[in-house]
């Protein structure tokens, strides 16, 4: 038996996915599936950590120490073969907020902020946050893999001022391969577009798939990147707001080191700190589990409902614990597929418009669950279909 079989309540911890489900879902018996946070224990080595952390009793303003920059350079040669120097590390409060500080610090009203929909729903946010232009390029479903358009890529990156780039791609599950990820450089080279790259998925990626950095592919490329990552997503400890940015480019550390500076985010989460050395320093082990049981999930997901006689389809991912489903040929708008799943299949998912109008059709479906939550899920499927 996994250490992941066992279901967790997570009832009393003030779990957004759990304790915000009937604010979202007008439902009290909706199985939530939905949140990108796992429903899955963190490693050992983490919980082991914040207990020795939270005996000493006092919790006061903390320092990032040495350690944390050291933890994190490891982490990115061991799992991605990608050497970094301790000096381009920022620490950042979370990926997200430092999305919106970087669009601030980057660029001005009225600039163009290019990104590849269907994305991330935050992504979206940035224009309206900021006066900033969205401008999208949207990913092309070819079989049951996305591709990214080349040549409208290219006439969309001379109307940008950023490029924000999802690696691996949340929710298609995408691993960009290199090829992909450098005539996207390249093409940003080009027009002056600089790159900030939400790697935040990195480390869930599955045999056969090899996660690159965009900007380790060369000097050049990390000239004009600033990488943002966290072991949020890979350890479960999101709610720790402990994340990084990298960033080789002086000139674009100093200008994010003065948008955090101006308000006040340099302090650290003291247990996110503690959180993310123990992790990165000794959570490979538990990684491994952790994958091969994901794996698992998604052979449980592609079984039931890719066979001949569903009307749901699930595209295999190449990365991230969210499938996409594909439910288009139910032949229902967004607002009444939602409705299938809330009312008829009790499953609380994203809908796919929340992630732009190309998902329209489309469900996020959160796969980082016990077996059996998951089982049950499909049976809810089945039965609503």
């Amino acid at each position: 038996m996994s250490i992941f079989d066992k279901k967790i309540d997570r009832s009393g911890t003030y779990s957004v996915k759990y304790e915000s489900r009937y604010e979202k879902f007008k439902a009290d018996n909706i199985l939530p599936l939905w949140v990108a946070d796992m429903d899955l224990p963190s490693a050992e080595c983490v919980t082991k950590a914040l207990v020795k952390r939270a005996s000493h009793p006092i919790y006061g303003y903390t320092i990032y120490p040495e350690r944390f920059y050291r933890a994190i350079e490891g982490w990115m040669l061991k799992r991605h073969g990608w050497r970094i120097d301790e000096g381009s590390i920022v620490p950042i409060p979370g990926v997200v907020p430092a999305l919106n500080f970087l669009v601030t610090a980057l660029s001005e009203p009225g600039d163009g902020v290019l990104i590849q929909p269907p994305v991330y729903h935050p992504f979206f946010r940035l224009g309206k946050n900021h006066g900033r232009n969205l401008i999208e390029n949207p990913l092309k479903l070819t079989g049951e893999r996305y591709e990214i358009d080349f040549e409208d890529f290219e006439q969309r990156a001379k109307e940008a001022k950023l490029f924000i780039l999802c690696s691996p791609h949340n929710p298609v599950g995408r691993v960009w391969e290199q090829e992909e990820l450098e005539k996207m450089a390249h093409i940003c080279m080009r027009n002056g577009v600089t790159i900030v790259s939400d790697e935040v998925h990195a480390d869930i990626v599955y045999q056969g798939q090899k996660h690159i950095p965009i900007a380790s592919l060369a000097k050049e490329i990390a000239e004009i990147t600033v990488t943002l990552n966290a072991p949020s997503k890979t350890f479960n400890i999101a709610g720790l707001n402990t994340a990084y940015a990298i960033v080789n480019n002086s000139s674009l550390r100093r200008r994010l080191d003065m948008e955090l500076k101006r308000y006040d985010l340099t302090m650290g989460n003291l247990f996110g700190i503690e959180a993310l050395i123990a992790a990165y320093e000794g959570g490979d082990a538990w990684l491994g589990e952790l994958l091969n049981y994901l794996k698992g999930n998604i052979e449980v997901v592609t079984k039931v409902l890719n066979g001949s006689d569903c009307a749901i389809k699930a595209l295999r991912p190449e990365a991230t614990y969210l499938m996409w489903l594909d439910c288009r040929t139910l032949g229902l708008d967004d607002s009444e597929l939602e409705e299938f799943f809330i009312k008829r299949a009790k499953l609380g998912l994203n809908s796919g418009v929340s992630f732009g109008k190309d998902g329209s059709g489309f469900m996020r479906l959160n796969i980082a669950c016990s077996r059996s939550i998951l089982k049950e899920a499909m049976k809810r499927i089945k039965s609503a279909l």
